[in-house]
């Protein structure tokens, strides 16, 4: 709050202006009527303070604090009219240029799903600013209304989700930066912490009561996918000529995500599976009672390759029912896979390439605590185990 003093037997008037200390001279005589006078410029000059109206220049013409703070204002014009240059394009128009520039690189399930969180997130927060003027406190505001959006089952949006829509949004921001030579506004900013991996693995007894009671036309399907690790795109883009009975092998070399076959998303993930008996005997009846011209091995009544919503909802979860066991999701055959591995003593080096995994390193993280010892890497100590029921 500011104040009225007196210097030299004159008045002086007292106050704060944009976090700096203001002290201006007057030429009046210390008196009750000069005071009250100078009483009232105060509370004037503290209301347009507030109001975001006051003009230093406009009360004392002469004084140098006025000329300070011109030299403030003008800096802030020059930085505002670089801001809204209008050579910067709007947010989104910039994002439609990218997303068009990107569809000739992306495969078409990543392009949906970044033209999905522009629709649904990032349009109508900052499509209408201009890019070069979104800051950093929008950024984490944006952010922090997020993490009050409710997710698809119960909740709030999960940090793994936020980070996922904030990913397009920090690309976008910094392409631009470079493009029209601003300083991105995204510095400091880190992802939300995630949860270790959730790994809700099936015992070999549950793996076998599952197999019980899938229907036998997909007997086979999750054989594989329980034996084999196989991601769900993985197994249902598989092609009979990547199957190799013979040799007991199976090529991954392609996806099928969103009813288009995709390349692989790391190289680590282009492999040769060995495969144990099981699964051998499994496609071979398979392949036996399946229609003569599929290029895919799995199918459904139509003969065209599985979506994996409809097989989890109509087949999946139905047989967990009856074999009475908690509701897993189906990735967990990828999680089961690789702890019995490693309780069969597999190498975790050996695991690591029949998951497409380059290194050990996300192994050990997900699933460090079945790992009792790292003897065998040839696929025999696995074969072994599951002949003994899963006893060592």
């Amino acid at each position: 709050m500011g104040v009225v003093n007196v210097r030299n037997g004159k008045l002086v008037i007292q106050f704060r202006f944009k976090g700096q200390r203001c002290r201006e001279q007057t030429q009046l005589l210390d008196n009750s009527v000069n005071r009250k006078r100078l009483e009232r410029m105060l509370q004037r000059i503290e209301a347009e303070i507030i109001l975001d109206a006051f003009d230093y220049q406009k009360y004392f013409p002469n004084s140098n604090g006025a000329k300070r703070f011109i030299e403030t204002k003008k800096r802030e014009n020059n930085a505002k009219a670089y801001f809204d240059a209008p050579d910067s394009p709007k947010f989104e128009e910039f994002a439609q240029t990218w997303l068009a520039e990107m569809k000739i690189e992306w495969g078409k399930g990543h392009y949906n799903d970044v033209e999905g969180v522009l629709n649904k997130y990032l349009l109508p927060t900052f499509g209408n600013k201009k890019i070069s003027a979104i800051n950093k406190g929008q950024i984490l505001q944006f952010r922090s209304i997020l993490a009050k959006v409710p997710g698809r089952t119960e909740g709030f949006l999960s940090p793994s989700r936020i980070n996922h829509i904030m990913t397009p949004l920090r690309v976008l921001l910094n392409e631009a930066a470079d493009r029209y030579d601003f300083t991105s506004p995204w510095k400091n900013i880190k992802a939300l912490k995630i949860g270790r991996t959730e790994v809700d693995p099936f015992s070999l007894g549950e793996v076998e009561k599952v197999l019980k009671n899938v229907p036998e036309e997909f007997y086979a399907y999750y054989v594989t996918r329980f034996f084999t690790g196989m991601r769900t795109g993985e197994i249902d883009g598989l092609m009979w000529d990547c199957v190799d009975l013979v040799n007991k092998t199976i090529t991954v070399s392609q996806s099928y995500v969103r009813g288009e076959v995709v390349g692989l998303k790391t190289t680590g993930s282009y492999r040769v599976i060995h495969l144990i008996d099981r699964i051998v005997d499994a496609l071979k009846e398979h392949k036996r009672t399946a229609y003569i011209k599929d290029k895919f091995v799995f199918t459904n009544s139509k003969r065209k390759p599985l979506n994996y919503q409809v097989v989890a909802r109509s087949v999946w979860y139905p047989a967990l029912v009856k074999a009475k066991l908690r509701p897993r999701n189906p990735y967990q055959t990828r999680h089961s896979f690789a702890t019995l591995l490693l309780a069969s003593g597999e190498s975790p080096e050996w695991i690591a390439n029949q998951m497409g995994h380059t290194t050990t390193t996300m192994l050990f993280r997900v699933y460090s605590r079945y790992v009792p010892n790292l003897t065998r890497r040839d696929g025999s100590a696995f074969a072994a185990f599951l002949s003994m029921g899963g006893e060592v």
